[in-house]
């Protein structure tokens, strides 16, 4: 199998280590560093992420005079040199933005599309007429979109931003070339990787150097990414979609980088793709229109299909409205937040898909089937689950409900940012390659890992004898549970929240809402707060700190399971004389960054 050149990756211990023993893997987050501070208040501006190196590149382009959109650019393109399991330019995402001057909401979907030759077989083994086993599916060529991210990031600033796509890709080339400290969750992250990178040569030479992942503390170079990064900025995204980087793409693709001794081994054939140049140069980012929905007097935007995370927050919001949570006890308050999710999460699999028709989707999200959902809500008992999905007619006033479909969950992935600016813009951009990992291969010489976004698409059918709406198909986009979320008072921004988490964002983001929106929480203890998630399953995914609510929803009928961790929160809330409030996880993922441009007002 032929090797290409790469540059070396170079490791340097980092002076201050108390020691130069090999640290061992951490299998839980540490908190963060005194410098990564998760709550921060004060003036001209506000940053959230989960790295601080991305936080701290998006305050300097505030500082600078940059706007929100400027800054999130920036921020997500050094998440794609410090968080590159999560995200980066081999990936895709949903941008939600609301301007101050004209006080609208827009997106801009960035999702990743099927190739032209994908058919609804693309994940049924041809040997056997079974559906592939998902590490098969996932680390394959089959696996991989068109890329979106670089798209959205042109998109967004060309219609709003103030700087161009190379004035934002340079702080991130400069992370990329002087490096990072490796914390243990990077490390982690490619410990829990290493049998898939350890099959190709790009990966396992970036990632694994001498066959192990790098340790906590020393610094961790990607120079093939700054290179990268610095063509795109001087040649433009024609490079990356129809130039010297969209051949090397497509030639990882169809021949995917095999090391000729892997570190470590797997169980299943490296299957090829069959993506091609016509598939990158045809791709194209959509700007729908936002779902929007009414709660408690505050206006909820989100993203619309082909993310369900608009349906689902709405409806799910819409059938908590029908109850005053703050008159419940919180075990009342949970059980509806529960229930509310699992009968979302039922519509969610039964409906919607890339070619949702818009019609439907505001069936999905109106009142009235809103109310026929939650009167199948008994406060003193939990529904059965999975729950059947609902009839969104528009012929509403009972109960009525179909017959139960399985239900469709994802894995713990993806990166979010929240961004605020002096004038009151705000961008909520949540961004991916699927997998933490993606598809394993790095494409060589380039520096930046590919998706698996392809197999969150149902591999089969799912819906018995009814049409299955996220099944694979040329240049389809699979379905998302990203649900980057502006929050509007009186027509201006209230709060922004988004998450990782695959399907557990939908969740995620919900119980924030209602942690901060009802349950009289501040958003740093919203995002804070232990968190549940059901997702129309058997069980109820709880986090440890979650115990503590478990007998009284038990006594409803809840069944629970445990969950290590459930998703990695950013969010910024606008208070009062113009300051900002920017909340990131203070835990989770190692804890996040947030970040003001003035910490006092004139500084």
């Amino acid at each position: 199998m032929r090797l290409r050149h790469r540059r070396a990756l170079v490791l340097i211990a980092v002076t201050t280590l108390a020691s130069t023993a090999a640290a061992p893997v951490q299998a839980s987050p540490r908190p963060p560093t005194p410098e990564k501070v998760p709550v921060a208040t004060g003036y001209g501006g506000a940053v959230a992420t989960v790295d601080l190196d991305a936080t701290k590149v998006g305050l300097e382009v505030l500082r600078k005079g940059g706007n929100a959109v400027d800054a999130a650019v920036a921020a997500a393109a050094t998440l794609g040199v410090t968080e590159p399991f999560s995200a980066g330019i081999g990936g895709g995402g949903f941008f939600v933005y609301y301007s101050a001057k004209d006080r609208r909401v827009y997106t801009i979907d960035g999702r990743e599309a099927a190739p032209m030759t994908m058919g609804e077989t693309a994940f049924v083994d041809p040997a056997t007429g079974l559906p592939y086993a998902f590490p098969e599916a996932r680390v394959s060529g089959i696996a991989a979109g068109v890329p979106g991210t670089l798209a959205t990031w042109e998109k967004a600033l060309r219609k709003w931003g103030t700087a161009d796509l190379g004035d934002a890709l340079r702080p991130a080339a400069k992370v990329a070339d002087r490096g990072f400290t490796v914390d243990s969750t990077f490390r982690t992250q490619i410990s829990d990787n290493a049998a898939a990178f350890g099959q190709f040569s790009s990966t396992s030479e970036l990632y694994l150097p001498g066959g192990l992942p790098p340790e906590a503390g020393t610094v961790f170079r990607n120079p093939d990414l700054a290179d990268t990064y610095r063509l795109i900025a001087k040649q433009g995204t024609g490079v990356f979609y129809r130039g010297a980087v969209a051949r090397d793409i497509v030639d990882t693709v169809q021949h995917p980088p095999v090391a000729d001794v892997p570190i470590g081994t797997w169980a299943y054939p490296i299957r090829p793709g069959t993506m091609a140049l016509s598939d990158l140069a045809r791709y194209q980012v959509r700007t729908p229109s936002p779902t929007r929905v009414s709660y408690r007097g505050y206006d909820v935007y989100g993203m619309p299909t082909p993310s369900s995370g608009g349906q689902a927050v709405g409806e799910a919001l819409n059938i908590l409205e029908q109850t005053d949570l703050s008159a419940l006890t919180r075990t009342g308050a949970l059980h509806q937040y529960l229930e509310a999710s699992a009968l979302a999460f039922a519509d969610r699999n039964r409906f919607v898909g890339d070619n949702t028709p818009r019609p439907l989707l505001e069936q999905l999200l109106s009142d009235g089937f809103a109310k026929e959902r939650a009167c199948l809500i008994n406060p003193a008992q939990a529904l059965v689950k999975p729950v059947a999905p609902g009839e969104p007619d528009g012929a509403y006033g009972g109960c009525a409900a179909g017959a139960p479909s399985p239900a469709v969950t994802e894995g713990q992935s993806t990166t979010n940012l929240t961004v605020a600016d002096r004038w009151g813009n705000v961008v909520e951009y949540t961004l991916t390659i699927e997998q933490t990992g993606g598809n394993g291969m790095v494409v060589p010489g380039r520096g930046f890992l590919l998706n698996n976004e392809m197999t969150d698409f149902n591999f089969t059918p799912t819906q018995g004898s009814a049409a299955d709406p996220n099944l694979p198909g040329p240049g389809k986009r699979p379905r998302s549970s990203m649900a980057p979320t502006i929050v509007l008072a009186d027509g201006r921004p209230f709060l922004a929240v988004g998450t990782p988490g695959g399907s557990t964002i939908i969740t995620t983001v919900l119980q924030i809402l209602v942690n901060r929106l009802d349950l009289g929480m501040t958003l740093p203890e919203a995002v804070a707060a232990a968190r549940a998630t059901q997702r129309n399953t058997a069980a109820v995914l709880g986090e440890a700190e979650f115990a503590p609510e478990i007998p009284g929803l038990t006594a409803l009928g809840h069944t629970f399971a445990a969950s290590p961790e459930i998703g990695a929160a950013t969010g910024i809330e606008f208070l009062s004389h113009g300051r900002f409030l920017a909340a990131a996880e203070p835990v989770r993922r190692g804890g996040g960054s947030a970040g003001v441009v003035w910490p006092v007002a004139g500084s």
